[in-house]
């Protein structure tokens, strides 16, 4: 990818970081914003609007750090393990998903407490993350399905931690759902980028040189 792909890549997802962090953060806090929007008090409603993007610009830093990280590690485990790479990756799933469920509940669930809330954020990523990769396997090819959802899973998890730690309800999905935005865009308009990145090589190297 070229450098100019790679700055677009950057700014826009930061935009829809911030966008979406913007518009979840009044959703998911509803109760406690929602007195700025019955006084009618539009200053501070663009105030908090503002702020919310601001955590957003955080939350996407935070996306496209793990999104290079991933693509490392897709490259090293394609070299290292070749073919036994993908049985990897859905191991991996399949521990992060576990993951979600049994040890956020022994960590956070109080006596008599039901299971099926954790159960249901998992369920949740993974449904998200089955799309996404479908979706991207009709854009390129059967196998990217398994690095799509091993990448929606186990590197939204890992990107999720600062708040799963805390477990406050709020700030849980005020990062996850920005986090699964950025994380699909990144992902499903790369291989476009990759293209054009081709395309403006090809360009240059066809123009002659004065």
């Amino acid at each position: 990818m070229t450098s100019r792909n790679w700055v677009k890549l950057f700014i826009s997802t930061l935009l829809v970081g911030g966008l979406t962090t913007g518009v979840v953060g009044f959703i998911v806090r509803w109760n406690e914003f929602a007195p700025i929007f019955t006084d009618f008090d539009f200053l501070e409603v663009l105030s908090v609007f503002f702020w919310l993007i601001g955590v957003g610009l955080i939350f996407s830093i935070i996306s496209q750090m793990g999104f290079f990280a991933y693509l490392t590690v897709h490259r090293f485990g394609l070299g290292i393990f070749k073919g036994l790479w993908n049985p990897i990756q859905i191991v991996l799933i399949l521990f992060a998903l576990f993951d979600l469920v049994y040890f956020r509940y022994k960590a956070f669930a109080g006596g008599g407490d039901s299971m099926i809330p954790y159960i249901g954020v998992a369920a949740f990523l993974l449904i998200v993350a089955l799309i996404v990769a479908a979706i991207k396997t009709k854009q390129t090819n059967q196998h990217a399905f398994i690095p799509a959802v091993f990448f929606m899973v186990v590197v939204t998890a890992i990107e999720w931690v600062p708040v799963l730690r805390v477990n406050e309800e709020s700030w849980l999905y005020l990062m996850l759902f920005p986090l699964l935005v950025c994380n699909t865009y990144q992902l499903l308009i790369l291989h476009k980028l990759n293209e054009d990145s081709q395309k403006q090589r090809s360009n240059l190297a066809q123009k002659p040189s004065k």
